[in-house]
């Protein structure tokens, strides 16, 4: 009966054989079909981007910068760990993603008409012009027919480039040098040293850079405008990754976290006019010097970062001991007498006792706002407090909640403290009246005063490329060349 039950049963070997073709199929069809679940697999995010202050670099804090910021945010998302890979040029940021050496990559490229051929982009996150630069004391030109005759020069890959191809045929006698192994920076010290006549770079990238180049200005917009996005490889496995892309950043614009980060980045770059800079630039290499190691030593012990410190010593008084204002407060850190016993300073225009009891006073004022105060935020509020008084400040965030606003966080709250100086929002606070534009635009230099510091130390600590070049020029000229 078992005998004749089992020769009716098809062989078993078959079927294990069948069984396991099929569940290695499906397993091998995961990992080549679908390269989010790869990266999940992985449990690592690869991300390529470029070494600048509006990208990627490292201080002593460790990697920050705004595509880093993102990419670390997006990684989170995801819930894997950020691997960062630096290439020198945008045209390696493009070959090494297409050879998949990367996920995606996040440096500061735009969206173009050329490299949406090649690669698939995010959603774009922060619009940008193209900008001609040029000396104060060089060419003024007011077309882009202005600089057939000019030394103009820009970065291999970029936009900028782009452009110049398109307008190739349309404008005669146009050349330029483009570069592959050099940043913006190197332009900029280029234009500054009189080197080049003019050069076209993005108006972020020079928005952060300008308070170091005074002598450069924006001669001419091009009318080329773009979107910042980030760049994945055109591949028919990426579809659930860009779709996660998507995904991330709408969440990062609904939540206000996007605004936020460019917010934080790029605070005053536009905003702060060309004498602040200049005389900003100005103390930085001659007044700063002398109080730079005991900022740091107070820094240190008050466990702040030690260009905030700078930032906000500078903003309060120009790093001067003996400053004074008509209001009686006085020195480094501009404290009033009641701040001064409350943190035991006995001499406000010893710079040692102003910088602790300032350092003091600031970090009471952090351990006193509410926990729920976004955390990236606790400081510029903490600040705002430090200018204003921490009542009106409270005043404040509640203004903001009773307009349907975010009161613990920053973009929100600089919104109303403006408020407090119209009596139908002050009437009903418990502080009343305060000038609630001046806090806001206190943190805003200090943001601004303390970017320019951060970007300072990496101009400084950046070891620049070997310079390659190739040079661009009109087809009469290529067609003489060619007959000798």
């Amino acid at each position: 009966m078992t005998a004749s039950l089992l020769s009716r049963l098809p062989p078993l070997r078959p079927l294990l054989g069948l069984f396991l073709t099929s569940v290695l199929a499906l397993l091998g069809g995961c990992g080549s079909s679908d390269h989010l679940q790869e990266i999940r697999d992985a449990g690592v995010l690869r991300v390529l981007t470029r070494n600048s202050p509006t990208t990627y670099y490292e201080d002593r804090n460790g990697p920050t910068g705004f595509e880093y910021e993102l990419a670390k945010r997006f990684a989170d998302y995801l819930g894997v760990k950020l691997q960062i890979e630096t290439q020198p040029s945008i045209d390696g940021i493009y070959e090494n993603l297409g050879r998949g050496r990367a996920d995606l990559a996040a440096a500061g490229l735009a969206i173009t008409p050329k490299r949406q051929q090649e690669v698939d982009f995010g959603p774009g996150f922060m619009d940008v012009e193209q900008v001609v630069l040029t000396h104060e004391d060089g060419i003024s030109p007011t077309a882009l027919t202005d600089l057939r005759n000019a030394r103009v020069h820009v970065l291999a890959g970029s936009y900028a480039a782009e452009y110049l191809h398109d307008q190739k045929e349309l404008v005669a006698g146009l050349k330029w040098e483009e570069s592959n192994d050099i940043e913006t920076i190197d332009l900029l010290d280029q234009l500054d040293a009189n080197e080049i006549d003019a050069t076209i770079v993005d108006s972020n990238e020079f928005a952060a850079n300008s308070a170091f180049y005074r002598n450069t200005h924006v001669a001419l917009k091009l009318g080329a405008s773009s979107q910042l996005a980030w760049a994945l490889a055109k591949d028919p496995r990426n579809q659930r990754l860009r779709d996660e892309v998507n995904n991330f950043f709408a969440k990062l614009k609904d939540s206000g976290e996007l605004a936020q980060l460019i917010d934080r980045y790029y605070a005053g770059s536009a905003d702060n006019d060309k004498y602040d800079a200049s005389q900003f630039t100005d103390n930085l290499q001659r007044t700063l010097p002398k109080y730079r190691d005991m900022i740091e030593q107070v820094a240190e012990d008050y466990d702040i970062d030690w260009r905030l410190l700078a930032a906000v010593s500078y903003a309060e008084s120009e790093w001067k001991p003996h400053a004074v204002s008509p209001t009686g407060v006085r020195g480094m850190m501009m404290l009033t007498n009641a701040a001064a016993k409350e943190v035991g300073v006995t001499d406000r225009v010893d710079p040692l006792q102003s910088l602790r009891g300032g350092a003091r006073y600031l970090k009471g004022i952090l351990q006193d706002l509410p926990p729920r105060i976004q955390p990236e935020d606790k400081m510029w509020f903490a600040l705002a407090a430090y200018n204003i008084g921490y009542g009106h400040l409270e005043d404040a965030r509640l203004i903001a909640e009773r307009m349907g606003k975010d009161p613990n966080r920053w973009s929100d709250v600089k919104d109303t403290l403006p408020l407090l100086q119209k009596s139908q929002y002050y009437e009903h606070t418990k502080n009343g009246y305060a000038r609630g534009r001046e806090p806001v635009r206190y943190v805003q230099n200090i943001r601004y005063y303390y970017n320019l510091l951060t970007w300072t130390e990496v101009a400084k600590q950046r070891t620049p490329p070997p310079k390659s070049t190739d040079q661009y020029l009109p087809d009469m000229f290529d067609a003489t060349l060619n007959a000798l």
